[in-house]
């Protein structure tokens, strides 16, 4: 009896060592095998762990939209009311493209241009009748003389032959798109401008005439001066001191003076 106990007793202890040594191995081999989650044994929950994730990110309503304020950056009205550029729109419009006579005038480049010399009306108080025209040859300003103490004002360019004379003269002639004729001088001292001379007929008509889309004719005492306003292809000679030339100005300008002009004008150069 005694030993049947002894021997159940020893086959009790031998399965219970079994079974801890097999615990112990299992952990040996990483406590993630050890589980005691029985719901991760479920397909399902094991599916939505381990199903992809897409991450989209929270939509936020929109902001109610703010009044934007707003800056004045003009003096006028029509400005504010517009939006208009710094630039002057008349500007714009007043030296855009223009189609004239059968030719087509190119823009002027207002970025590359002093705005001091673009077409403005100015308060001008003088004792010269209006109609008269007042070239400051100082400034590089002519004035188109008006009522009320006004004139529209112009830049000019001037060369040598446009401080060579000075006084009070009449516009005798006014000629849309001129033919230009090099005085003799000029052909002596540019002996390629022959062909253009005025036995040859002078250079036609067109954007790269000197005398550009119109030309006003200064007479004194009845004779021709030979003292020009007229228009020039050369844009970046307005408000310069030239090689050559009388009174030059934008081609634009000179057509808006053109038609301001009456006949026998009054002109005064300073």
């Amino acid at each position: 009896m005694v030993s049947k106990a002894i021997s159940s007793k020893v086959g009790i202890l031998r399965r219970v060592g079994g079974l801890v040594a097999g615990v112990a191995m299992l952990s040996a081999l990483g406590g993630c095998l050890f589980v005691t989650d029985t719901s991760r044994m479920n397909i399902e929950v094991f599916q939505d762990e381990v199903a992809p994730v897409w991450n989209e990110p929270a939509r936020v309503p929109p902001a109610e939209k703010q009044p934007v304020p707003q800056q004045r950056l003009y003096s006028t009205q029509f400005h504010q009311t517009y939006g208009l550029p710094v630039t002057n729109p008349v500007h714009r419009t007043m030296y855009g493209i223009m189609r004239d006579e059968g030719h087509t005038l190119p823009p002027i480049p207002l970025d590359r241009v002093d705005r001091r010399y673009l077409r403005e009306e100015v308060d001008y108080p003088t004792s010269e009748t209006p109609g008269t025209i007042v070239v400051d040859t100082k400034a590089h300003f002519l004035y188109f003389v008006e009522p009320g103490g006004k004139a529209i004002r112009y830049g000019v360019g001037l060369g040598r032959a446009g401080f060579s004379w000075s006084g009070r003269g009449v516009i005798a002639l006014k000629q849309k798109w001129p033919r230009w004729t090099p005085s003799g001088e000029m052909v002596s001292r540019q002996p390629d401008l022959r062909p253009f001379s005025a036995s040859e007929g002078g250079l036609e008509a067109g954007l790269n005439n000197p005398l550009g889309a119109r030309a006003l004719y200064i007479y004194q005492d009845g004779k021709d001066t030979l003292y020009r306003v007229h228009g020039t292809p050369d844009w970046q000679s307005v408000g310069r001191a030239t090689s050559s030339g009388c009174v030059r100005m934008f081609n634009q300008d000179i057509i808006d003076l053109y038609d301001r002009v009456g006949g026998k004008a009054p002109i005064v150069v300073l």
